[in-house]
């Protein structure tokens, strides 16, 4: 007697086990995949992060040596100003000095001069 064995159906539970493997298989396939994915995009916006800053830093410091040169400027013109007063005061205390009288006269004008411009 030739009797050919046959494989038997497989046991449910075998099933139910394989089955949950292949499930198991492509979730951690799927969270693997998600994790390069968001890896990608948080080195993407890391990289963006990085140029934002370098620009904001480029732009501060050009707009702090751009307020330094305004600054060094402005006290320039402003040393340069006060030397002139200083010169035009030396002239006039020169003036009055060699000429007390006329001076003293010029003084008299101009403040009746003031005076009547003032009233009005």
């Amino acid at each position: 007697m030739n009797k050919q064995v046959e494989n038997p159906e497989p046991i449910p539970g075998n099933r139910i086990d394989e089955r949950a493997e292949r499930i198991k298989q492509a979730t951690s396939s799927a969270v693997a995949s998600t994790k390069e994915t968001m890896d990608r995009a948080a080195d993407h916006v890391e990289e963006g992060l990085h140029r934002a800053t370098d620009k904001a830093a480029d732009a501060a410091n050009r707009a702090t040596d751009k307020a330094a040169e305004i600054s060094e400027r402005g006290r320039e013109v402003y040393d340069e100003t006060m030397d002139r007063a200083d010169a035009w005061l030396e002239q006039a205390r020169e003036y009055v000095r060699e000429k007390p009288v006329q001076s003293v006269a010029i003084a008299l004008g101009a403040g009746w001069l003031l005076g009547r411009i003032l009233r009005r």
